[in-house]
């Protein structure tokens, strides 16, 4: 299986592409990050990576073609690119229209976007699969005493993209009934990254055993949709939070 994964030098993408080449799977990992590219092309000869800004849908059909003609199929696209501007973050009251708009382009356009592309490909094809990321906070409200005390925030851009996500892969899954092309979505619970222990505590208190997530705790997921066991998984929203959401 040929597999490209948008974002795949960040968090969660690398996280995926090192699980799909273990797996067996050839792993594209599409970013502009070229030195973890590098590193992950060293890592496995199962793993390519392609510099590309996903946010340019030219440069990106262009990147799938390429890739087509090289391995010689594109089984999958999993879109775990996180865009956004250097004012990624500002609180509510502070907000500028003009960079709402511009995360509003990145993000959710962007998935869109993506999406025609790797749908283009698939149709050529006759099949493919098409796997969002969106989280947590596009099925729930933030809890908002966790981050009581700390600098961090959960933009309400971030709650609005990742609804979308949701609402697209609904969408996409039904537009494309009968072509053989299925869309999935996962939503991740929070990702350990070096925040403040006390807003760690609290997270934990909201979930069933962990807490705040590794990025390898996602790949089972990826994997089961990207797999004969998943056959009729289609549209479907596939939560992994440890409970928090509950």
């Amino acid at each position: 299986m040929t597999v490209a994964v948008t974002g795949g030098c960040g968090l969660i993408g690398e996280a995926f592409v090192r699980a799909l080449a273990d797996r067996g799977d050839d792993a594209v990992a599409v970013d502009i990050d070229d030195e973890t590219g590098e590193e992950l092309e060293n890592a496995s000869d199962r793993i390519v990576y392609h510099h590309c800004d996903v946010t340019d849908p030219g440069a990106f059909d262009g990147l799938l073609g390429k890739v087509w003609a090289q391995q010689g199929a594109l089984d999958a696209v999993v879109h775990a690119a996180y865009p956004h501007t250097s004012e990624w973050g500002t609180p509510f009251e502070d907000l500028s229209e003009e960079d709402v708009a511009e995360n509003l382009r990145l993000q959710l356009g962007g998935a869109i976007m993506v999406s025609q592309k790797a749908v283009k490909h698939f149709r050529e094809q006759g099949s493919g699969h098409l796997v969002h990321i969106s989280s947590i906070q596009g099925i729930a409200p933030p809890k908002f005493h966790h981050y009581d005390g700390t600098d961090m925030t959960s933009p309400i851009e971030y709650t609005a993209i990742k609804s979308g996500v949701v609402g697209i892969t609904e969408y996409l899954a039904k537009y494309l009934s009968g072509t053989g092309i299925r869309v999935n979505c996962i939503s991740p619970g929070g990702i350990e990254n070096d925040q403040p222990q006390e807003f760690l505590d609290r997270y934990r208190e909201d979930c069933a055993t962990e807490g705040m997530l590794d990025p390898n705790d996602l790949t089972g997921a990826l994997l089961f949709l990207l797999s004969n066991q998943s056959e009729y998984v289609n549209g479907q929203n596939l939560v992994v939070d440890d409970g928090w959401s509950l």
